[in-house]
């Protein structure tokens, strides 16, 4: 089912692991750890910046993929290592005026339930774990996590 979102958006949130990623960590023989970015998902934040929205990452982790991302499409907002991340959220909306209807926050897991449930459009990848697959209201992409997700949500805000 193809994903429907207002016109009115114009701040898009999102999780990192497990929705710009795979959700896998890979470990290397001297312990670095590094993740897989589908370059359909980075080619959407430079589509979205471009086009005038603006883009932030609410991760849960700190890594050096959100940095590298971050510094070099100028991302709006980069919050890393954040527990609770409701309260960033709010924090969001109140800093730059946002109505209900202006922002999305897309996530996978149970660190992203209580900001997926306040938000009036959440969305979610079809691997996501079942009490956030659960959410009243919850719009789940066709491509999974680190396969296009994030591609697939600026397309349908860019009209593509």
């Amino acid at each position: 089912m193809a994903l429907s979102l207002p016109d009115s958006i114009k701040f898009v949130l999102t999780d990192f692991d497990g929705v710009i990623t795979d959700n896998c960590v890979y470990i290397d023989s001297k312990g670095e750890i590094s993740r897989k970015v589908n370059f359909k998902d980075v080619m959407a934040f430079y589509m979205l910046k471009r086009n005038g929205y603006r883009v932030g990452i609410i991760s849960g982790e700190k890594n050096s993929a959100i940095d590298l991302i971050s510094h070099k499409l100028k991302l709006d907002e980069v919050h890393q290592d954040i527990r609770i991340k409701i309260d960033v959220i709010k924090d969001i909306i109140e800093k730059y005026h946002l109505k209900e209807d202006e922002y999305i926050y897309i996530g996978d897991d149970i660190n992203d339930l209580d900001a997926l449930s306040y938000v009036k459009y959440p969305i979610t990848v079809p691997d996501a774990v079942k009490k956030i697959k659960d959410i009243k209201g919850i719009q789940i992409t066709t491509a999974r996590g680190g396969e296009g997700a994030f591609r697939e949500i600026a397309d349908t805000i860019l009209g593509q």
